[in-house]
């Protein structure tokens, strides 16, 4: 219908047009209160949203990167799992390898010789057995950890070979004589050194791993945070609003009624 099909007093236009307008502000109020945002698309703000989305969309990178960190984490925890266990079983080779050493029987020496060899070939199990999904930093992997989502802060967890570096001489058909298990106990410690080590760097890096993860949950919150502050709507507010313009369109449906009086009244000259 044409605007000038029918026409309407200026009392019934400027209420019809107030009226309208209380009808927009009203579905405004019940799109922000149902999303609970104020800025639901550009329209409603370009600089806030667009600010919002920038914000919203960093913290989504970071939240990929630190699921990636916490899964560093865990291969960290893994290999530190093994080495605790290997050391375990380092400490029992040696008592095996002192026993020997102590012996004069060489029936016993080759006895203890053959469980030495069973607890030897169990630390190489170990340490093959230390990985998490695919990388092993017991098995010379390395492990790379990006901070950021640019990618330009990274770390390189390095990892090691043969069981944390190990290297223990077979004893079977070798501990001839007493001196021959004190070669084996040189070994081991050497072994015990070199997983105190290795032990010592993997707590390093956990540690800056853990900081940085701790950082990035942190970082996730601010921008999170920061987005919401420029899109979410003050509910208490919304709902004063919608008070209001639930009354204010009443009063103004009842002055539209009220304007079309003077038009009746000219019908009823006709009655």
């Amino acid at each position: 219908m044409s605007i000038n099909d029918v026409s309407l007093t200026a009392g019934m236009r400027n209420n019809l047009v107030n009226l309208q307008s209380t009808v927009n502000l009203l579905t405004r109020t019940q799109d922000r209160l149902s999303t609970g945002k104020k800025v639901n698309t550009a329209l409603d703000d370009p600089t806030s949203f667009f600010a919002a989305q920038s914000l919203t969309s960093r913290a989504s990178d970071l939240n990929v990167l630190k699921d990636a960190m916490g899964q560093a984490v865990q291969t960290v925890k893994a290999a530190d799992a093994g080495i605790s266990a290997i050391s375990t079983l380092i400490e029992a080779a040696k008592g095996i390898a002192q026993s020997a050493q102590a012996s004069a029987v060489t029936a016993d020496r080759a006895s203890y010789a053959a469980q030495y060899d069973s607890i030897r070939d169990q630390i190489t199990n170990l340490a093959a057995d230390s990985g998490y999904k695919g990388t092993n930093l017991l098995n010379g992997d390395n492990l790379k950890v990006t901070f950021n989502e640019s990618g330009s802060n990274t770390l390189t967890i390095t990892g090691t070979t043969a069981g944390a570096g190990i290297t223990l001489t077979a004893a079977t058909g070798a501990w001839a004589s007493a001196a021959d298990a004190g070669l084996a106990i040189t070994e081991l410690g050497v072994a015990g050194t070199s997983l105190k080590a290795s032990s010592a760097s993997l707590s390093a890096n956990l540690s800056v791993v853990n900081t940085r993860l701790d950082f990035t949950t942190t970082m996730v919150n601010t921008l999170t945070t920061g987005a919401d502050k420029l899109t979410l709507a003050d509910m208490n507010e919304e709902g004063a609003n919608m008070l209001m313009l639930n009354t204010r369109n009443s009063l103004g449906t009842t002055a539209l009624s009220l304007s079309s009086q003077a038009a009746q009244s000219v019908m009823r000259l006709f009655g």
